[in-house]
């Protein structure tokens, strides 16, 4: 009996290959990334040999996108994305239009129609998301404030991008000229402009308005019934269900991509008690099928564009990696964020990935772009793929070189921020005696509206500035910055405060905030979030504060505490468990 293994041997080929040359990469103190870009060109149709399934690797890695952007979702809230939706927005837009431009320039300059210049100016434009998340897991600034502009700026991207995928087909005879309406007519129908956006609009707006409807509700009452059970495989097997099961519908029933039918499935169920669990459980198959995210990429790379046309080749990565970096600095800085925010964007904007190569085999099949077009965007994908790592570690090394030469750069990095201090009308309730909450995210809220239901005066303090305004809106007292800053802990007037909470599950900034609190009022009572019994173990050792950890009753439990420390009453349901606190 004769059995097809092509995935078999495609699985066995790219996970060997991607660890021999990712081994060989680390030795060399070169990102890992760069050896699995290797091995997809070793098993790629353009070097001789064993050549992997190309179609089959495309379809895993999509499997890894997936999982991906649902981790994404599960630690990426529908108000962390609508909080920086005032840069993320305009920036986004801004930005691709920039980017587009430079590539039209670019290709124009070498003879190419204005149709197929535009497609590959396009293809430029967009980021990969699976890049960035990598570049920032691996800094662990997912959850920082760059982190989610960063992110929610791509978010905005791939929304763009999905429209554009669907105008693209209708557009093509006025890019093009007739010679290209008989295949647009195949690809796209007759149905005219406006109805097809109309459509895209409606099947976006429907898809979002199910999973922020009924998706909330359900799917962490479904994860909630599993968890139930005990069973840990029935738990992963949820996960992963829905992950690939609601990416898959949201393409096939709304032509959303499945990036994005991911994501919002990951912020749905964020909703869930479970939420940390379940990023936990998905973590080992999303590294996984990342790899073979980036060996796909490599199969498609032929490595003779880059001898052949080097002049391109090298104009196409200086768009990606200089144009865009530097289009996403000024606009940050117009929106007055300091100098680390607007190069840590930039470096997360400097690449481009899938949706490039979905744009770019759209124009191909459209006959917009010419075949030569698609090897450069490959080309410019793998170079620029293999050189964010050294731009995000760069951007340290960078900003400290600038802001030691140059006064303007200094003055960027201290912007004049209106919500850096109290008001002087600020009561005194909120001046003595209050307690500093860091960090407004779900367990910072939660503790909050346990505060203000007995009245107890609170000043927040927050990196997102947007948070901050919209606090002040609703009367809260607020401050603007990092909480590791000794200053930002002074403008919340911690030097006469009765108590601090860090509501963040960052211990090492969570010791550097306790040790300032320490230094500028000595007998200030402190409460930390950590995420691990080991870091709690060590802080309390440290002799830092009341810690606590776990996911199911952290908010209950702080806020619990925090309670009884003001003497005020408690109601039935705000009890903690030994497990998920441990006092100094």
């Amino acid at each position: 009996m004769e059995h097809n293994v092509t995935l078999i041997s495609t699985l066995a080929a790219g996970f060997g290959l991607a660890l021999i040359f990712g081994f060989i990469a680390e030795r060399l103190k070169v990102p890992a990334l760069v050896g699995y870009l290797l091995a997809g060109i070793a098993i790629g149709p353009a070097t001789p040999g064993y050549v992997a399934d190309i179609g089959i690797a495309s379809q895993l890695s999509e499997i890894g996108v997936m999982l991906l952007m649902f981790g994404v979702g599960l630690h990426f809230s529908l108000k962390d994305l609508m909080a920086v939706k005032r840069i993320a927005l305009p920036g986004a837009v801004v930005q691709m239009t920039v980017a587009t431009l430079l590539g039209m320039g670019l290709a124009m300059s070498w003879g190419w129609t204005v149709g197929g210049a535009l497609v590959f100016g396009l293809s430029l434009s967009c980021a990969s998301t699976v890049v960035l998340l990598k570049a920032l897991e691996a800094r662990g600034a997912i959850d920082s404030v760059n982190g989610r502009i960063a992110i929610g700026w791509l978010v905005v991207e791939d929304l763009a991008t999905v429209l554009i995928l669907v105008l693209l087909p209708p557009l093509a005879p006025v890019l093009m000229g007739a010679a290209a309406s008989q295949t647009v007519a195949q690809t796209a129908g007759q149905a005219p402009l406006w109805q097809t956006l109309a459509e895209t609009l409606a099947q976006i707006a429907a898809f979002v308005a199910l999973m922020l409807v009924v998706g909330r509700r359900v799917l962490p009452w479904m994860l909630w019934q599993v968890a139930r059970t005990g069973s840990r495989e029935l738990f992963t097997l949820m996960v992963i269900a829905v992950a690939i099961g609601i990416a898959y519908g949201a393409s096939e029933l709304f032509h959303v991509s499945f990036a994005l039918g991911a994501f919002f499935a990951g912020m749905v169920m964020r909703e869930s008690e479970y939420s940390h669990r379940a990023a936990e459980e998905s973590l080992p198959l999303r590294d996984s099928f990342s790899v073979l995210f980036f060996v796909s990429v490599g199969m498609l790379v032929d490595p003779m564009t880059v001898v052949q046309q080097p002049w391109h080749v090298l104009g196409t990565v200086l768009v990606i990696m200089l144009g865009k970096a530097l289009a996403a600095t000024a606009l940050v800085l117009v929106f007055r964020y300091p100098l680390n925010t607007a190069m840590t964007v930039s470096a997360s904007l400097a690449q481009i990935g899938e949706f490039s190569f979905i744009l770019a085999g759209l124009g191909l099949q459209l006959g917009l772009m010419p075949k030569d077009g698609m090897n450069l965007v490959l080309a410019g994908a793998m170079i620029s793929i293999a050189l964010n790592p050294v731009m995000f570690a760069a951007v340290g090394p960078l900003q400290r070189w600038v802001l030691a030469r140059s006064a303007f750069a200094r003055t960027l990095e201290q912007r004049d921020d209106p919500y850096a201090e109290l008001p002087m009308s600020t009561e005194r309730a909120f001046l003595e005696g209050q307690v500093v909450l860091v960090g407004y995210g779900r367990v910072g809220r939660r503790i909050a509206q346990a505060l203000d239901e007995r009245h107890i005066p609170i000043v927040v303090a927050e990196q997102n500035r947007e948070t901050v305004e919209a606090l002040r809106k609703q009367g809260r007292a607020a401050v603007s910055g990092d909480a590791s800053d000794p200053m930002v802990l002074i403008q919340a007037h911690i030097a006469k405060a009765a108590m601090l909470v860090v509501a963040l599950p960052d211990s090492m900034k969570a010791r550097q905030m306790a040790e300032i609190a320490r230094q500028l009022n000595p007998g200030i009572e402190i409460v930390l979030r950590t995420h691990g019994e080991e870091e709690s173990a060590l802080l309390r050792k440290e002799q830092l504060g009341t810690v606590f950890y776990g996911e199911e009753e952290l908010a209950r439990g702080m806020s619990r505490h925090v309670l009884q420390r003001f003497n005020a009453p408690l109601d039935g349901g705000g009890g903690q468990t030994p497990a998920t606190a441990a006092g100094h």
